[in-house]
């Protein structure tokens, strides 16, 4: 393989799989209906149980040996896990139910231009395309509608959804995408475990039917599983600002899964904001004027500490 295949291959690799990432997450609207009467939080601690359980495994699989973290990555671990994976879930299920879905998608939409401005002051094309995505996204959500308690929940998951991110940026170097991944789907399952003692008692779990077996499936091995995977392995390739453009694609991927499931063909304020989504991407990796960069080697792609492979 050629030396220019390789270099386009991995150019490719990081945005390929952020935009994947973003898609699989948006699906999750489509089977959120099959889980709709079971425990919530008992329901996403079964998720996260069966997204580590086949984490860990790739993990082991692929040669990877458990690193012990060091007092500030453990904080980082437990902190990534309560914000990004707990109470994220917590907000969206809070801010659903005293307005429905469309505010906290709105609220959502706002990710690309706020880890646009995590950095530091932004370019002027990279701060405009966030602006067009999170156009975008807000155009094929709709703008939705709540009273302020609704709002404080959004803001609450719009936090978590952050946190998600830059939280998991200063363990990817040592600890690797697949580590990061299991490591917060392990400590997601007792805090999960903890919600929903507290909120429903012993009714927090039961046996799932058929049909929420299923959906709590596809939430444990697309949504968390493959998804988690594939953003963690994205975002030290594209760094925090631009894989941030990509969130504008979850409503796009929850519009296609939709359409896919027979609810119907997207509307046409739907496809306007999906084309805005797609053209501020677009805009926000076009490359910048100068000199073509040379091959440029992530943290990622050096083998991490205790890898055995």
């Amino acid at each position: 393989m050629s030396d220019a295949v390789i270099t386009r291959t991995s150019l490719l690799r990081g945005p390929g799989q952020a935009a994947g990432a973003m898609f699989l997450v948006g699906t999750l609207a489509g089977v959120s209906g099959l889980i709709q009467d079971y425990p919530v939080h008992g329901g996403q601690a079964l998720r996260y149980l069966l997204a580590a359980a086949i984490l860990l495994a790739a993990a082991r699989l692929a040669g990877l040996r458990f690193l012990r973290p060091a007092p500030r990555e453990a904080a980082l671990l437990v902190a990534l896990s309560l914000t990004g994976l707990a109470l994220f879930n917590v907000c969206v299920i809070e801010a659903t139910r005293h307005a429905g879905p469309a505010l906290v998608g709105t609220v959502l939409g706002t990710v690309p231009l706020v880890l646009a401005l995590s950095g530091g002051r932004p370019s002027p094309r990279l701060a405009g395309a966030a602006a067009v995505v999170v156009a975008g996204a807000t155009v094929a959500t709709g703008l939705g509608g709540g009273g302020p308690v609704a709002l404080l929940w959004s803001l609450g998951a719009l936090a978590c959804e952050v946190c998600f991110s830059l939280l998991a940026l200063p363990l990817l170097p040592r600890f690797g995408a697949l580590r990061v991944s299991a490591y917060t789907a392990v400590l997601a399952v007792p805090l999960l475990g903890v919600f929903g003692l507290v909120a429903d008692g012993a009714a927090a779990l039961r046996v799932p039917t058929p049909a929420e077996a299923a959906g709590l499936g596809y939430q444990a091995v697309v949504v968390t599983a493959v998804a988690f995977f594939l953003w963690y392995d994205a975002l030290p390739r594209l760094g925090a600002q631009t894989a941030g453009l990509f969130a504008g694609l979850i409503p796009v991927g929850a519009m296609v899964t939709g359409a896919a499931l027979g609810f119907g063909a997207p509307s046409a304020a739907e496809l306007a904001g999906a084309a805005l989504v797609v053209t501020g991407i677009a805009v926000g990796l076009a490359p910048s004027p100068g000199p073509a960069p040379g091959p440029v080697v992530s943290p990622v792609e050096r083998p991490a500490a205790g890898r055995t492979l």
